[in-house]
């Protein structure tokens, strides 16, 4: 058998470099949870008026926890009093068919504190006391910009698009250049 002279050091580089291996293999995988901003089309003819919720998937950091939510805040019963002032709200949470059959507008990677801030507005959101549901003044859209202020996106609310989610959902992709969205017709 032939034998290779070794080079002074070569043992020690050898064994900092399986330490060194061994330390990346031993490192937890990279988690994170990511909200998706969706609308729907709705139709008045068909029972779903238009809609815009929050989806949110991924791995929380700390725990490896899997997230798998979504929440939208609507009145609590669709009727015509809706029309005329606010009525009883709640948060809704979509079933994946019908999550599956909306329009994803955006998406944004959160970290685990950004997430805990987003599930106490959606509980101070369904904690609402008495009538806050108001088509003008507090709808899907007010909630989920609630929500995206919270992960640092530019909003604004302009009157005519307050009963328009995926136009005012556009409009947000508009105000924030960042988020490389594409406008959905």
């Amino acid at each position: 058998m032939h034998s290779f002279p070794r080079r002074p050091g070569t043992d020690r580089l050898i064994a900092t470099l399986l330490a060194l291996a061994a330390a990346l293999f031993a490192l937890p995988a990279w988690a994170s949870v990511t909200v998706h901003f969706q609308s729907f089309n709705g139709s008045m003819f068909f029972g779903r008026y238009p809609h815009t919720f929050v989806v949110l998937t991924g791995t929380l950091d700390a725990t490896g926890e899997e997230i798998r939510e979504n929440y939208g805040f609507t009145a609590k019963r669709v009727t015509p009093a809706i029309l005329s002032g606010p009525v009883e709200s709640e948060i809704m949470v979509e079933k994946d068919k019908y999550v599956e059959s909306t329009n994803r507008h955006f998406s944004v990677v959160i970290p685990d504190k950004t997430y805990w801030r987003i599930r106490e507005e959606v509980d101070t959101w369904a904690n609402l006391p008495g009538k806050g549901y108001d088509l003008e003044n507090r709808n899907c859209i007010h909630f989920v910009g609630a929500i995206a202020q919270i992960v640092g996106l530019t909003i604004s609310y302009p009157k005519d698009l307050m009963r328009k989610p995926k136009a005012w959902l556009n409009l947000m992709s508009a105000n924030n250049p960042w988020l490389n969205a594409r406008e959905i017709d």
